[in-house]
């Protein structure tokens, strides 16, 4: 049996149908099922049973020598939520009791951090566990995924699961974010934006040192994201938290330009101003080090920025049917 919270989220359900396809069924599913909006990426995914995220732990308690392994992606992800109060409810008191009874019950667990964890990058994007102290996260969500990781690796040998593993999450796109709203990937926006007015809107640099559209971000495609998921379910060892980037920043004209070319549209980007609520908190660079994933074992390649979108836009955003 195997947990997965944050299941009928983006990167969750995207792990379900991962385990899916590998021909894994026993799977109990955790989130706040109360979103129908949701509940589509769940469509035609094979499980054993839902439980809501308020009765998880108790389940867990009672059900514990069933289960073979534990994913813990569920979390509040909005970045322009500033009350900390809601993220240190679901976000680092709910880690610390998911680990807690993974440590208590000798469970394997993978959990979800986060690349806001790096603020602005001033410390660098090394996932050298040193350097977590030093971290100068932007917003709320960003110090809750860093105050956990600070949490976790402070917990001594018998107060820690035998297996665990922290991913440093960088900017992840594809199919099942369409319920995320604000906080779903340019790309997706972009995709929107084509579809109803034939161009795409990008926010222009506030900074000298970039010029407009050329921002840069690590984007990482889903479909890498659960794979590497996969691997650490099966390779077990190597504890600690690791960056989840493709290693490679790209600019967003770079997206925005793969966009009309996967959706056959002559390009048309047009710059606005970025938001007062979060100019003083953007990131105009992000570049996943992944040097530490890879002395771990994992060899496989992340999927380029040109054939992911394309892949996403013509493999979903096109068609009628987008959950699968």
């Amino acid at each position: 049996m195997i947990i997965v919270t944050g299941a009928a989220g983006f990167i969750g359900s995207c792990l379900v149908q991962k385990l899916n396809d590998e021909r894994f069924f026993d799977l109990i599913l955790v989130d706040d099922f109360s979103d129908e909006e949701k509940n589509k990426n769940l469509l035609n995914k094979k499980f054993t049973a839902k439980v809501n995220r308020d009765e998880f732990i108790e389940w867990l308690n009672q059900n514990h020598r069933f289960v073979q392994f534990v994913f813990h992606i569920g979390a509040r992800t909005d970045t322009t939520e500033f009350n900390p109060a809601v993220f240190n409810k679901l976000n680092l008191q709910y880690s610390k009791d998911v680990w807690k009874a993974c440590a208590e019950f000798g469970l394997p667990l993978v959990y979800a951090s986060s690349a806001a964890t790096y603020g602005a990058g001033e410390n660098g994007y090394s996932d050298d566990i040193s350097l977590i102290e030093k971290l100068k996260p932007l917003n709320p969500y960003g110090e809750s995924k860093n105050d956990f990781d600070k949490w976790a690796i402070e917990r001594s040998e018998t107060d820690t699961p035998y297996f665990w593993a922290g991913l440093k999450f960088f900017n992840v796109y594809g199919p099942n974010e369409y319920h995320k709203s604000r906080m779903a990937s340019v790309i997706f926006h972009a995709y929107n934006q084509i579809s109803s007015t034939g161009k795409i809107k990008l926010f222009r640099s506030h900074n000298p040192d970039y010029k407009d559209g050329e921002q840069l971000r690590d984007f990482v495609y889903v479909k890498d994201v659960v794979n590497v998921c996969y691997w650490l379910m099966h390779h077990r060892k190597d504890s600690g938290i690791y960056n989840l980037g493709s290693g490679t920043a790209r600019t967003f004209l770079d997206l925005a330009k793969n966009v009309f070319s996967s959706m056959n549209k002559p390009e048309n980007i047009e710059f606005i101003d970025t938001p007062l609520d979060i100019r003083d908190k953007y990131q105009y660079f992000t570049e996943a080090r992944i040097e530490r994933l890879r002395r771990a074992g994992y060899n496989a390649d992340f999927m380029p920025l040109e054939a992911a979108v394309n892949r996403y836009v013509t493999g979903y955003l096109n068609l009628d049917d987008r959950y699968r």
